[in-house]
């Protein structure tokens, strides 16, 4: 038995790509023993991308199926369902971001398993929700999260930009960890009353939230201004500045009152204070422009290296542009267990973005193959070994 705080908590992952199995993911992290199930062949249309050009190695598939079990059965045959079904008996969790109609045609739908264990959970991760004229359209995260929220049009340079295009699972990991938060919701009510039922959320929901700020102006009423270019921030003490050496960092500079002195000293620009156009909060949010001019050409006489320890000393806010090699290699990010290694193989990989005090997480095992635990599982649910054979037969288990 797994230890952690979901121990003895079993859940099914009968979803695809990346938010319904990596809200199972997280459940797992603290314990849950997650039974993923695939089509057989070539299992979960996720592990076929390979990131990599040239590359097969399924580095993806890792983060989102680790710790998991692999049953390998086509829910297309009857055969299939009726397994399905016998494991519902002893399950906790149901996941699934299969569209509406598609749910409904494999009798995989929440009135189909909940009939079966009224305790269950069934965790039910849509693009566009599960009413209203949409709900049976596909989505992926760059379509439903990303461009249909506003996010993508709002972080535009300038509104003649393209459109940007959004990084794969950057919609996906925040909505996994909402479909969690309504996982463990819906258990902590099933403790209460012993009655499950669906926890829900949507691809849409998650972008709308993301985007709350700006959603939640217009909702008052209020028009919405395209975010202007860098060189007309509002504000030239919350902006990107560009280094020596062509390195780019996020200042956050908002306590102006308490912490312009001690930074213009730090960046040697004392001379700022007196000058009547950046006197005042008022009259720096006015002459921002020139203000952004004059520490563009300050900051371009260092390297950021060099600017690190100054603004750090100067007690100001910010955040250095990393690329990807260097958030992989945080060491920050390990400090806190937000990069841990594998405990069954080398290479690292990312935690769940949260922690309990007390409670460690399971430490991370790699993903399995297709169908690596399908006779493990069976057997577990009571199948003899000739039951278990004939399904091979059939072509319905794949081990």
């Amino acid at each position: 038995m797994t230890d952690g705080i979901f121990a003895g908590l079993r859940v099914i992952d009968c979803a695809s790509w990346i938010a319904g199995p990596a809200a199972a993911t997280i459940l797992s992290d603290f314990g849950a023993e997650v039974i993923k199930i695939e089509p057989p062949g070539a299992g979960d249309p996720w592990r076929a991308l390979a990131p990599v050009p040239g590359k097969t190695v399924d580095y993806w598939w890792q983060l989102t199926a680790r710790n998991k079990q692999s049953l390998a059965i086509d829910l297309k045959q009857p055969e299939g369902l009726a397994v399905l079904h016998r494991l519902l008996a002893t399950t906790d969790v149901f996941i699934t971001n299969f569209p509406l109609p598609v749910r409904e045609r494999l009798k995989i739908a929440a009135v189909d398993l909940l009939a079966i264990n009224p305790r269950l959970i069934y965790g039910s991760m849509t693009a566009y929700g599960e009413t209203g004229d949409e709900a049976d359209r596909t989505g992926f995260d760059a379509t439903a999260y990303w461009a249909r929220s506003g996010l993508m049009d709002m972080v535009r340079a300038t509104p003649e930009t393209e459109p940007v295009r959004s990084m794969p699972g950057m919609g996906d990991y925040p909505t996994a960890t909402a479909l969690y938060a309504a996982i463990a919701t819906a258990l902590y009510r099933r403790e209460k009353t012993g009655r499950g039922g669906v926890a829900q959320t949507s691809l849409l929901q998650n972008g709308l939230w993301a985007n709350g700020c700006f959603i939640q102006n217009r909702l008052f009423g209020e028009h919405v201004v395209h975010r202007p270019p860098r060189s007309q921030a509002p504000s030239a003490l919350a902006n990107h500045y560009r280094c020596r050496d062509g390195r780019w960092f996020l200042m956050a500079l908002h306590n102006e009152a308490r912490q312009l002195a001690s930074f213009l000293k730090a960046i040697e620009a004392e001379q700022l204070a007196e000058d009547p156009r950046f006197a005042t909060t008022l009259s720096r949010r006015a002459n921002a422009a020139a203000l952004t001019a004059i520490l563009d050409d300050i900051f371009a006489t260092r390297d950021l290296a060099e600017w690190r320890p100054v603004l750090e000393k100067a007690g100001v806010t910010f955040g250095a542009v990393f690329s990807v090699d260097e958030a992989a290699d945080d060491r920050q990010a390990r400090q806190i267990g937000a990069l841990v290694p594998f405990a069954d193989g080398a290479g690292l990989t990312i935690s769940s973005p949260f922690d309990l005090d007390g409670v460690p997480k399971v430490a991370p095992r790699r993903a399995p193959a297709v169908g690596q635990h399908s006779e493990a599982v069976l057997r577990d649910a009571g199948y003899a070994d000739d039951e278990i054979a004939r399904l091979k037969v059939l072509g319905v288990l794949q081990q």
